[in-house]
């Protein structure tokens, strides 16, 4: 066994050796940069990318007691047409205030919506609400008018809570801010 290892040893000596002969440090330490500057690129930090998580954990209904409004809990309701999270509404808030525990983010996403009762197009803000692990409940993701990830305003995929205390992602409201 000892021999085997011996013969190890020496074959590992004279590749690194060889290695060491053909390669200066500089050249050695300019490899290594390159690898650590395209990992830092190659991993994404911010913003976090929840779509996995959210299609992982699905979409079922649920209101906590409260009385249902019309279409909250519906992912085919008009005010929620670009929307890509957990709704608020099935997780203990409304479609328009966050859940106890949790607070809003200070970024959000927007999107124009068509109201078929009245046709006519209203803007309306997607805010994430944060704090707390994921609600779980009523999935919706709808994306309508979602742009690439390099137009960050109007991408719902990314995590808005990146800007809050807290980067946890709970579920989303939609406020209707006015009309387009």
């Amino acid at each position: 066994m000892k021999i085997l290892f011996d013969l190890l040893d020496r074959v590992a000596e004279r590749r690194v050796r060889a290695l060491a002969q053909r390669t200066s440090r500089r050249s050695a330490l300019v490899r290594v940069g390159r690898v650590l500057v395209a990992g830092a690129f190659a991993l994404p930090v911010l913003p976090f990318d929840r779509t996995q998580q959210a299609h992982a954990a699905g979409g079922a209904g649920g209101g906590g007691g409260r009385k249902r409004q019309p279409g909250e809990y519906d992912c085919d309701y008009w005010r929620y047409c670009s929307v890509d999270g957990f709704l608020c509404s099935c997780c203990g808030g409304s479609a328009t205030s966050c859940p106890p525990g949790t607070e809003i983010s200070k970024v959000s996403w927007l999107g124009t919506c068509l109201n078929p009762t009245d046709g006519k197009n209203y803007l309306v803000n997607y805010y994430d609400c944060c704090g707390r692990v994921s609600c779980g409940r009523c999935f919706c993701n709808t994306n309508v008018g979602d742009r690439p990830g390099y137009r960050l305003g109007v991408n719902n995929d990314i995590n808005w809570c990146m800007a809050s205390d807290s980067s946890v992602y709970h579920c989303t409201l939609s406020v209707i801010v006015g009309e387009a």
